[in-house]
């Protein structure tokens, strides 16, 4: 009789899986259970500091914040939301559902879906509308907090989606912002106009998205374009004031670009 080369592996002993299950149990309940603390952490290090969750409440899946912007570390500048922010984060195969509100912004909640893949994420947002109090960005330093700019962000967007592939990143779809009664401590006269801004992603045979700038009304007119290349912004513009409002704006016209007689060049990147 041949005996067998190997004997029969033995099934584990009850406690080890028992062991097994309850480390794996223990891991969940960890997981599910992890404070919004965490979430924030990660958002700290993420921005660099510029974007905080202070004060957090509840769960990474379920919690609330204050959302603070900074100047980054050692700045001394923050703005706060007057509201705090909520979040809901679920699972939604083949990624995550997340699930933003806040009660001085956001009419109804921002719906995000994000996947990932094989060295691709993809960030997708369901049609929206929101208005954002412009004093926000003075909390990120230079130049927000020379300009001390105030006003209101209407922010709205249509089939915007972000995907990061191999390190590339790549826009969708549009997004839309209004800046209304745009006010400045550099100027006496207020408001100073209403503005928008519109992000068209790139389509089929266009090389990168492109950005606008249009004047909706008022004595400063301001226009541009930019385009991204790679990471980068690059933008080219002109700001000037409307025959009777130049002495007014020609301080906020020397500092926010480069006089050339009337105008003021504006360049970025």
């Amino acid at each position: 009789m041949t005996l067998p080369r190997h004997p029969p592996a033995l099934p584990a002993p009850p406690w080890r899986v028992a062991l097994v299950g309850a480390c794996v149990g223990a891991l969940l309940a960890v997981l599910w259970g992890a404070p919004a603390q965490w979430l924030a952490s990660g958002v700290r290090w993420a921005s660099q500091d510029r974007v905080q969750l202070r004060d957090t409440r509840g769960t990474v899946w379920s919690g609330s914040a204050t959302l603070t912007l900074t100047g980054g570390p050692g700045s001394q500048d923050a703005r706060s939301l007057p509201s705090r922010l909520q979040w809901h984060l679920t699972w939604a195969w083949p990624g995550l559902s997340l699930t933003l509100s806040s009660a001085c912004c956001t009419p109804t909640p921002l719906q995000w879906q994000v996947s990932a893949g094989w060295q691709r994420i993809e960030l997708a947002l369901q049609d929206q509308q929101s208005v954002w109090p412009m004093a926000l960005l003075t909390g990120l330093g230079a130049p927000w907090n020379t300009l001390q700019a105030e006003g209101r962000l209407q922010w709205q967007s249509t089939g915007l989606r972000l995907d990061w592939t191999a390190g590339q990143l790549h826009w969708h779809g549009q997004s839309e912002l209004q800046v209304h009664d745009l006010a400045s401590r550099l100027s006496t006269l207020r408001p100073m106009g209403s503005y928008q801004l519109t992000l068209q992603g790139a389509e089929p045979g266009t090389p990168s998205p492109s950005l606008t700038l249009a004047t909706l009304q008022g004595p400063l007119r301001l226009s541009g374009q930019g385009q991204w290349l790679g990471q980068r912004l690059r933008f080219t513009g002109e700001a000037m004031a409307e025959p009777g409002h130049e002495d007014v704006l020609s301080n906020l016209l020397n500092i926010i670009g480069r006089r050339d007689g009337a105008r003021s060049l504006l360049s970025l990147g």
